[in-house]
């Protein structure tokens, strides 16, 4: 625990003028992130006696081993800064919401030709319209049904789509009424758009115009004793009427506003979000948070504001929000608002009338949200809390072990030999932090050997970056010009303070591919451990699950970097042998507080190291279930990385070994030959009729395919049928992958 007179800034160094403040721990990881109209005054306040803080401010310049600030012109630009540093740095004792689900929204796609009618979640993309966001995937499915009388809008897949236009015959929804059929050219693309539009504009409150051109219509044809027509045009509205109850009229002036209220306790808060549009609720959301500092409701408000608007623009944030206490002062956050949408918004807390009382019933669900939270937690806290102290007790530790760390190797016959670790803190997953591992030091099938390499491997970064932070150096002088200026300790930064990864790029949740375009890296990152930062045999094939790996940070830039913190336990998959090979990995390395144990799958003891017997815990014991959801953790992601490596492998073709050849001509010299067998009995002359390949590059081709040795026959693995005219991994889109005749399928299900 550190003593805040240690880093306290002397007397005179801190501005007194707007800006914004970081609290890095003795990693240099930003652990609080805060603004104040005057950083003097603000900052002054946490250097008083301890005895006067609030008990989680406190914890928080305790656990602080320096703090900085950067100071800015106005109080707006504080808020903003502020908002991109907590969404950056992801600081422990900042109020963090946290979403219960991804809500689901009703989405417009009038980016593609044919828009789409569909459900989405997640980030919003440009270009697509949205509405909600909704409780309930089916509420929106409903409302579509019904809407889709009137507005008959492409719902369908794009697969859907062209497979219906390729074959000339459009889906059910086609025969029945429900879709307009641009598929198969029934209606054009603009009139299609316009179908969109006006779908669009309903679901937007404007239903009045709809409705009386119906009725209208209806009047006309049974007037021309036109009476099926009318009869249609009559249930038509009724279809309008009913998707229009499922959102009841709340504020009869047509209102666009949301409504944002708060319930909280000491220790956690909750927030429930209304959005009305057009006077009618059209979407609900809530968040939880712990309150790890101390903060008023009006501060709740005003961190509430930043999630919701951070990250929209225009119409998505609305002309009124109405809160329950007012941000202090309020004057940043309504210009911060007033720059999202690009006009004035009005935030206020309701006086009278039905806004009030709709602000009451969004204050009730609050309450209820935030009862039914705790009574979930209480038991989760309690379960989890009991797991790490028996955990503590059986292995004989000083204290619970908060970050665990579990280590498994994973290969099919001594082929592809990759291991893997993931990361428990407080009991939960924390899978920003879970890295994997190719083995390098040998070839071959040798368990011990692999978990000592990944060991030593691991805890050398760790001791690497321990020795590149080092000691902060005293007596830092402020920049000039806004720069960032230093308390006691911590090298000076400049601007925001942000700095780029060194490389790596991070995997979306669903593991699909990297967020950024760029390859995923293993070894935790780009940079392996004994040389520079280099990519590890080239990219790494996608993870599936939610599998999120982050890119390497440099080191003073407060995000995570990719192994710069200890844990208090490491555990590794299997027995004594393993165990020893992990201990001695931390022996070499000079590492003698971090404990080691492993779990064996047989029995599911617990080996400790330099004992003969394991540790057994008793079947029913928490700290049991804990450590094999951990062991069960790391051999998931272990060999869901082995199969990737060995899929990769498995697919490789002739045209991979070719310099210089990518993907895109590739594709174009399988389309134009049909297959790598009748690639490599071109002449150079007819390889040079393929667009984008030159006489040189024919060449090139034409000499590594004469070089390659050709491979055996390929199988389909749908229909076992052998492929004669083609090569594995050379053609697209057949009933089932090639696989090299030549591998023994027995040794599928051999993997450890």
């Amino acid at each position: 625990m550190a003593d805040p007179s240690s880093y306290r800034p002397r007397p005179g160094e801190i501005p007194d003028s707007p800006g914004v403040y970081r609290f890095r721990d003795e990693h240099r990881r930003v652990i609080y992130v805060g603004k104040a109209k005057s950083l003097r005054q603000r900052l002054a306040n946490y250097f008083q006696d301890l005895s006067g803080l609030h008990p989680r401010t406190r914890t928080m310049v305790t656990t602080a081993a320096s703090v900085e600030w950067t100071v800015v012109s106005t109080e707006v630009e504080a808020l903003q800064l502020e908002y991109s540093w907590i969404k950056e740095y992801d600081p422990r004792f900042n109020v963090k919401y946290r979403d219960d689900k991804s809500y689901p929204y009703l989405a417009v796609t009038m980016n593609e030709e044919f828009p789409r009618v569909q459900v989405m979640r997640g980030h919003k993309k440009k270009g697509v319209r949205y509405f909600g966001p909704y409780a309930h995937a089916w509420a929106i499915r409903d409302t579509v049904d019904l809407l889709l009388r009137v507005f008959p809008v492409r719902t369908c897949s794009a697969g859907v789509f062209k497979n219906a236009a390729r074959t000339g015959r459009p889906c059910l929804l086609g025969y029945i009424g429900k879709c307009s059929a641009p598929c198969v050219g029934r209606i054009t693309p603009e009139d299609h758009r316009e179908l969109a539009e006006e779908f669009s504009d309903f679901m937007a409150g404007r239903t009045g115009t709809y409705l009386r051109r119906l009725e209208s219509r209806m009047t006309e044809a049974a007037e021309e004793m036109e009476y099926e027509r009318a009869a249609r045009l009559r249930d038509d509205i009724g279809a309008l009427k009913k998707a229009m109850e499922k959102n009841a009229v709340v504020l009869a002036d047509a209102t666009d506003a949301d409504l944002i209220a708060v319930a909280e306790d000491e220790l956690e808060a909750a927030v429930q979000i209304f959005h009305v549009r057009g006077g009618r609720v059209r979407g609900q959301r809530g968040w939880v948070t712990d309150k790890v500092e101390e903060v008023t409701t009006g501060a709740l408000v005003e961190h509430a504001l930043q999630q919701l608007y951070g990250e929209e623009s225009g119409d998505a944030v609305p002309k009124e929000v109405l809160v329950p206490a007012l941000p202090e002062p309020v004057e940043p956050v309504q210009e911060w608002l007033a720059g999202r949408r690009g006009a004035n918004v009005s935030l206020r807390v309701p006086q009278r009338g039905d806004k009030k009382a709709l602000m009451e019933t969004v204050q009730r669900n609050a309450l209820q949200a935030l009862a039914l939270h705790k009574t979930k937690r209480a038991s989760d806290l309690t379960t989890r809390s009991r797991a790490l102290e028996e955990i503590a007790e059986a292995l004989d530790l000083d204290s619970a072990p908060l970050r665990i760390e579990c280590y498994d190797i994973s290969h099919l016959q001594g082929d592809d030999v990759v291991a893997s670790m993931v990361v428990f803190e407080d009991g939960l997953q924390r899978k920003s932090e879970y890295r994997r591992f190719q083995i390098k030091g040998f070839a071959g099938q040798d368990d011990v050997r692999s978990m000592h390499e990944v060991i030593s491997r691991r805890f050398r970064r760790y001791l690497a970056e321990k020795e590149r932070t080092g000691e902060w150096a005293d007596g830092e002088e402020m920049t000039a010009g806004g720069g960032i200026a230093l308390g006691a300790g911590g090298p000076a930064l400049t601007g925001a303070g942000t700095a780029p990864a060194d490389g790596g790029a991070p995997l979306t949740a669903e593991g699909s591919a990297p967020v950024d375009g760029g390859p995923a890296s293993v070894d935790g990152g780009p940079a392996s451990v004994d040389s520079g930062p280099a990519p590890v045999d080239g990219t790494a094939a996608p993870l599936t699950g939610a599998d999120v790996i982050d890119g390497a940070l440099k080191d003073d830039d407060g995000r995570p970097r990719k192994f710069a913190y200890p844990p208090q336990l490491v555990v590794v998959d299997g027995g004594q042998p393993q165990v020893a090979a992990a201990r001695r990995a931390l022996d070499e390395l000079g590492i003698d507080d971090i404990a080691v144990c492993g779990l064996a799958k047989r029995l599911e003891e617990v080996w400790v190291p330099g004992e003969d017997d394991p540790v057994v815990l008793p079947r029913t014991s928490e700290g049991l279930y804990l450590l094999q959801r951990v062991r069960d953790e790391a051999h998931r992601f272990a060999i869901t990385y082995q199969r990737t490596r060995r899929a990769k492998r498995f697919r490789a073709g002739p045209l991979d070994d070719v310099p210089g050849l990518g993907d895109t001509r590739k594709q174009a010299l399988i389309k134009h030959f049909g297959s790598v067998k009748r690639l490599r009995s071109a002449t150079i002359e007819q390889i040079q009729e393929v667009p984008g390949i030159g006489r040189k590059t024919a060449e090139t081709i034409a000499a590594a395919l004469a070089g390659a040795v050709p491979a055996g026959p390929a199988v389909n693995t749908a229909t076992g049928e052998i492929i004669e005219d083609e090569e594995p991994g050379t053609t697209a889109g057949s009933a089932g992958e090639p696989v090299s005749a030549g591998l023994p399928d027995e040794r599928r299900g051999q993997e450890t």
